[in-house]
């Protein structure tokens, strides 16, 4: 009598919307039922961190951090981990990343048209900016009165990380976890790779070329999307929080591979910060990496 045959494993998508971005999860397996499962575990981290760490709601740690009066405010182990990170950043990139910085949207609408903030208006945010005016001793942050914080430079990335790793450790499959765009995979699919797309800055092309991945994280930052057009000049959202003014001359997009997503996300930032030194450091860094300028 011969045996059944084993029904070919196919891809489960999941699509949602999270942390004000498109995201989806896709499952390659054979039993739907897993693959629903599974995503659903995905889109729940994703939920969990929004509603942690966003700034608008009073649901989680960075609300009340930011509302806290210039009282200290104690956090859990996982915040503290994101902030000794991005006082990590903030000192490798010498206060180019700083995540007291998100102050300066008051000033700057990246919206496409030529409203470029007159200097007095960025000029009285600058007070309110620099992570070495915050108090930090884990597990207490003390945020000076008027200053916020804002983790959505390290957020999305990891929520990706987070997912993929929730999702594996409830069943070894082959995963893609995309979150506007920054993704991770936790392995190969059964006999090929992920073909991933990287968003091309001709608004004719759906992409800019495909990478092919089998286990790790892409991450891209650019500024296709949000930027100022004044008198011929272009100014891009990437924004030297040093200055309170857009970088000089940096990529119109950076994509990098690495481990994890947030690796691949602290590497594209960085080298956008960078402006023209983008590549130089990229190289130096050993980054598999793509630039378009």
């Amino acid at each position: 009598m011969l045996g059944k045959t084993a029904k070919p494993a196919g891809v489960h998508k999941h699509r949602f919307t999270a942390m004000g971005t498109p995201c989806e999860v896709q499952v390659e397996t054979r039993d739907s039922k897993l693959g629903a499962r599974l995503a659903r575990i995905g889109e729940a981290e994703a939920r969990r961190i929004e509603e942690k760490y966003t700034r608008y709601k009073p649901t989680g740690v960075v609300w009340s951090i930011n509302n806290a009066g210039g009282q200290p405010v104690e956090v859990d182990e996982e915040t503290a981990g994101l902030l000794d990170y991005a006082a990590q950043v903030h000192a490798l990139s010498e206060g180019r990343f700083d995540i007291t910085s998100g102050v300066l949207r008051r000033a700057w609408k990246f919206d496409g048209s030529d409203r470029v903030p007159e200097p007095p208006a960025v000029d009285a945010l600058m007070p309110l900016i620099g992570w070495r005016k915050v108090g930090w001793e884990r597990p207490r942050l003390t945020l000076p009165p008027g200053m916020e914080i804002d983790l959505g430079g390290i957020c999305k990335e990891y929520a990706v990380d987070r997912a993929a790793m929730a999702i594996l450790a409830a069943a070894d499959a082959p995963v893609l976890v995309n979150f506007g765009g920054d993704l991770r995979t936790t392995r190969a699919k059964a006999g090929s790779r992920w073909a991933v797309a990287i968003e091309s800055l001709d608004p004719a092309k759906t992409s800019g070329g495909l990478l092919q991945i089998g286990e790790g994280a892409v991450a891209t930052s650019g500024d296709a999307k949000r930027f100022l057009l004044k008198d011929g000049k272009r100014y891009s959202h990437i924004l030297d929080p040093r200055t309170g003014w857009p970088v000089e001359g940096p990529p119109r997009s950076v994509t990098v591979a690495a481990r994890t997503c947030v690796q691949a996300g602290t590497l594209s930032t960085l080298a956008m910060l960078l402006g023209p030194q983008a590549e130089t450091f990229l190289k130096a860094e050993k980054a598999e990496a793509w630039v378009l300028w």
